[in-house]
């Protein structure tokens, strides 16, 4: 059997790589009574949940008042085929997780996604823009394998809101938009991150930045999303 020394698992956690055991290794959970009771929406879970046999069965979307109710299980994108964008627009929703981690041991992401072309398949591209409840946030895409735009890992910023503690509300206001030749992400009213259109669709990223936008949830992840807009410029 392997066996991590004390210096061992030191150098490890200096480095920033979770040792056996740590709170990563978060075993995915499964729904109950889950699926997608929201009229006209439709959702996938990410490749490697598939290849478990996982589906949206395994998370829940449902309404609850004017909110957009989502639990997961298998991280997970929802859409609404009638929704897309193209041309220059800004679509973004508000965020709130109720509890923050409270079906999970570690900050978890959620946030909307654009440019949704072939999305459910194996030749899906979207880009999405993910905020944690500790005040980090990420920009992620799929086309239609995955790609990191402000790299590996969580990227800190003061406009992203952080939870008072586990169990404590943290909303958030996401957005991305397409003005001209570049692509942003704002969170909380601020620009977090901006890239040029060119790097984005380009081989192995997204097809186009038109198409349909939707939610994303990372796996283990309850929260409520309210005002899913567009704006067109």
């Amino acid at each position: 059997m392997l066996r991590l020394s004390t210096v061992a698992i030191l150098v490890l956690a200096i480095a920033g790589v979770p040792a056996l055991g740590s709170a990563q290794d978060e075993t995915v959970r499964t729904v109950s009574g889950g699926g997608i009771s929201v009229p006209g929406w439709q959702g996938a879970v990410d490749a490697p949940a598939a290849a478990q046999g996982q589906t949206v069965k395994d998370t829940r979307l449902m309404k609850e008042g004017e909110a957009l109710h989502v639990t997961t299980g298998p991280a997970a994108i929802y859409w609404n085929p009638v929704n897309t964008a193209n041309g220059d627009y800004t679509v973004k929703a508000t965020f709130t997780e109720p509890k923050y981690m409270n079906l999970n041991n570690h900050p978890h992401p959620y946030g909307v996604f654009i440019a949704g072309n072939d999305v459910g398949t194996v030749q899906q591209s979207l880009l999405y823009c993910a905020a944690y409840g500790n005040g980090s946030f990420i920009v992620r895409g799929f086309g239609p394998e995955p790609f990191q735009m402000n790299g590996p890992r969580a990227q800190a910023n003061p406009a992203v809101h952080k939870a008072a503690g586990p169990v404590q509300p943290v909303t958030q206001e996401i957005a991305l938009s397409v003005k001209g030749d570049s692509v942003s992400c704002a969170i909380n009213g601020t620009v977090v991150a901006s890239y040029a259109k060119a790097d984005l669709v380009a081989p192995g990223k997204l097809k186009s930045t038109d198409g349909v936008y939707g939610i994303r949830f990372a796996h283990n992840t309850e929260g409520l999303v309210e005002g899913l807009t567009v704006t067109r410029e």
